[in-house]
């Protein structure tokens, strides 16, 4: 690929946006592995061609297309994409047509940079030769990443349905194998079957998700967590129980936070991670709120028109809203009733975790509203230690730590924060050993919680 280094920021509005996907390849960037792959085999059951992309092997083109300044999933994004570009490029030669593909980067309002990653990535790949064909095919959280204008009007919501229930066993499956694997019979058991395992409920996902047979998909997925349960050797005592939050590509992209969850295992913890579906859950609940605070405002001034739209919005959102948590709820029991893996909190829940002692507000958003009451959960209900992980110079995860860390202090319960960049730093290890070691001992004091409430 050459530069051309011309850039028209037309294209901004008319190459980055929601675009069908029929014809089409749809390229997924891989944040979370499980989830990338289920998600890309629930839209193949749909009829789209969704490929996920390989990570990480293009990191020096995204640096070399970045200026530092960026937060790192964007970095990683960008060498993702022109990675991948470059790989068809030389396989297909003068075939290659980047009309072909559509990448997907969605985007967030607010204060967040993730804002403005696709209109980032827009102006670079303008300034290559006919990669400024490429279109960008983004999703916001200012509709609650709604699937409007990807595929045809009819099949809009039972592909939203779909997505969010491969999302929710994508969570399952992750911390089946966190459950699993620090208590493996033998060293590489758990990793192997969980590998298996995402293909096996990828192949289901593809052939049941656009006949809404979710039923089929449980049957299966039960049979997975039975033979996981199995890799369990019952002689290992209970480990150490650490709850993770952060940023949601840091803590899910393995090899940006560089393995950080089997590192911890390396010194003996079980860990938790904050859950995809707690973030789609919370970009619902928040559409939810702001339509009610809309509604409100609007009802005062008897604005009929704005009150009116306002509430339409509340009843979509709601009924969105309700439909994810009932759906997670009715997994999450079934999994349950089998092995004691950690369930998801409700957000509205986390909102009043946070207006009971004022620590943060809503009205602010970001992450942030998730991560700092999701620490205090962490601490009421038992765990050892709390681990921090974000990009570094994250805003959103920079106020959690500023919170939590005297918070935790004064509970005496260790955290840990962990940012990263595309540095290696020669601490971390010894960090990480020495807040194990106080999660070791607060186990001794304090005990840890069963997983399952009992």
């Amino acid at each position: 690929m050459e530069s051309n280094k011309v850039v028209s920021f037309q294209s901004l509005s008319q190459n980055v946006g929601r675009f069908n996907l029929r014809n089409k390849t749809f390229l997924i960037p891989q944040m979370n592995r499980i989830g990338s792959h289920l998600l890309a085999e629930t839209f193949r059951g749909f009829g789209i061609d969704a490929k996920v992309m390989e990570t990480h092997k293009g990191l020096d083109l995204g640096l070399e297309h970045t200026s530092g300044k960026e937060c790192f999933p964007c970095q990683i994004t960008m060498g993702d994409i022109l990675y991948f570009m470059k790989k068809e490029e030389e396989r297909l030669g003068e075939s290659f047509n980047p009309e072909s593909y559509i990448y997907f980067m969605p985007e967030a309002d607010g204060p967040c940079r993730f804002g403005m990653y696709n209109k980032y990535q827009r102006i670079v790949l303008d300034s290559f030769n006919k990669l400024d064909r490429l279109k960008i095919g983004s999703l916001s959280t200012d509709d609650g990443y709604s699937l409007a204008g990807l595929i045809e009007e009819e099949h809009v919501r039972d592909l939203r349905k779909a997505a969010y229930f491969s999302v929710v066993v994508a969570d399952i499956l992750d911390r089946l194998l966190w459950r699993v694997r620090p208590y493996e019979k033998e060293p590489g058991m758990a990793d192997d079957f969980i590998e298996n395992s995402m293909h096996v409920m990828g192949n289901t996902f593809a052939e049941c998700s656009s006949g809404k047979e979710f039923n089929k998909v449980l049957d299966k997925l039960e049979d997975i967590v039975r033979e996981g349960k199995a890799i369990i050797d019952p002689a290992i005592s209970p480990k150490p129980l650490i709850g993770m939050v952060g940023e949601i590509y840091l803590r899910t992209h393995i090899q940006a936070n560089q393995d950080v969850i089997r590192v911890l295992e390396r010194y003996g913890a079980e860990v938790v991670n904050a859950s995809i579906s707690e973030w789609v859950n919370y970009t619902t609940y928040d559409r939810l709120r702001d339509a009610k605070i809309g509604l409100r405002l609007n009802l005062k001034q008897f604005r009929v028109r704005p009150m009116m739209e306002h509430l339409k919005k509340v009843v979509n959102f709601g009924v969105e809203l309700l439909y994810q948590q009932s759906k997670q709820k009715q997994v999450y029991k079934r999994v349950r009733s089998l092995i004691d893996l950690a369930e998801d909190h409700k957000v509205a829940h986390l909102e009043d975790t946070l207006k009971e002692q004022d620590l943060y507000s809503f009205d602010a958003g970001t992450e942030a509203c998730l991560s700092i009451p999701g620490i205090v959960e962490y601490a009421r209900d038992g765990y050892n230690g709390v681990v921090n992980v974000y990009p570094f110079t994250c805003m959103p995860s920079t106020m959690t730590s500023a919170i939590a860390m005297p918070l935790m202090n004064k509970l005496r319960i260790p955290y840990l924060d962990t940012p990263y960049d595309s540095s290696f730093q020669p601490g971390r290890e010894a960090a990480i050993r020495t807040f194990m070691y106080q999660a070791h001992q607060h186990l001794k004091r304090n005990g840890r919680k069963n997983l399952s409430g009992h």
